[in-house]
């Protein structure tokens, strides 16, 4: 019998995953459902201000913290366990003349290279689902955030009893799908680390609309790189299936995607 992966090899597994040009492709430059869009509500319901230090956890390529960094003039901090994610960050930040108001740093959500209670607000999006130890990870957002400081989360939710075999396994966990929670179980995490559940949005269509749009990139990319998608490791004679059984979840109630803000105690 296969042993189940560590939760080292999964964190590998996702950076590894969501540092490729291939799921770049198939789910957009923000990785998540809902785009820059989500994003941009997400930093409204923070009230984030010029000045304010942020830090964005699993910050991948870096397109939500250019972005707070210039439509919002944050000081944006992000940090993802990519090293290769880092680089092109730092790239794209170099780019767009905002190096001076972004940095990027590889290292651990688990265990966070930041002082304690430093920034106004941390935000993670579409990456709680698929941190091993969820707790620790909140207990660290928490660790860092100044009294009074918000949380932003944007997140894949599900209820764990009725998911369909399909949407179970590593692939499913690299998808954010197979170790995502309900809603009300991403309030119970952050109120066990001091953070106090002040907004909830539920955001099923965003879900729906990534579905769509990576079953009509990989229809394109089967007809003209076909070669690219199968050295990715995507499984073309199963994808289809898997997202036939992720578009019932939505419909059913069973898969979603939210948005959630949060406080510590001033």
């Amino acid at each position: 019998m296969t042993e189940p992966p560590t939760g080292e090899e999964l964190k590998a597994c996702c950076a590894a995953a969501y540092s490729s040009d291939i799921v770049t492709l198939l789910l957009g430059d923000s990785h998540h459902p809902g785009g820059t869009a989500l994003t941009r509500r997400l930093a409204d319901a923070l009230a984030l201000a010029p000045g304010a230090r942020v830090l964005d956890v699993a910050s991948g390529r870096g397109t939500t913290a250019l972005l707070m960094a210039d439509a919002y003039g944050a000081q944006v901090d992000g940090v993802d366990y990519s090293a290769a994610n880092t680089a092109l960050a730092q790239g794209a930040a170099q780019a767009a003349g905002l190096a001076d108001s972004a940095r990027f740093t590889t290292g651990d959500a688990e265990r966070l290279p930041c002082p304690d209670g430093v920034f106004d607000a941390v935000v993670c999006e579409c990456a709680l689902c698929t941190f091993p130890d969820k707790a620790r990870a909140v207990a660290e957002f928490a660790r860092v955030l100044r009294p009074g400081g918000r949380l932003g989360i944007t997140d894949v939710t599900v209820d764990p009893a009725r998911l369909p075999s399909e949407l179970t396994g590593l692939a499913a966990h690299i998808a954010c799908i197979a170790d995502a929670r309900p809603l009300a179980a991403y309030a119970d995490l952050l109120a066990t680390a001091g953070l106090r559940t002040l907004r909830t949005e539920r955001h099923d269509g965003a879900m729906l609309r990534m579905i769509d749009q990576i079953e009509a990139r990989l229809q394109l990319l089967r007809m003209t790189a076909p070669a690219r998608l199968t050295a990715a490791g995507v499984d073309l004679d199963a994808a289809p299936t898997v997202l036939g059984a992720a578009r019932t979840a939505v419909a059913d109630g069973v898969l979603g995607y939210a948005l959630l803000i949060a406080g510590k105690s001033p």
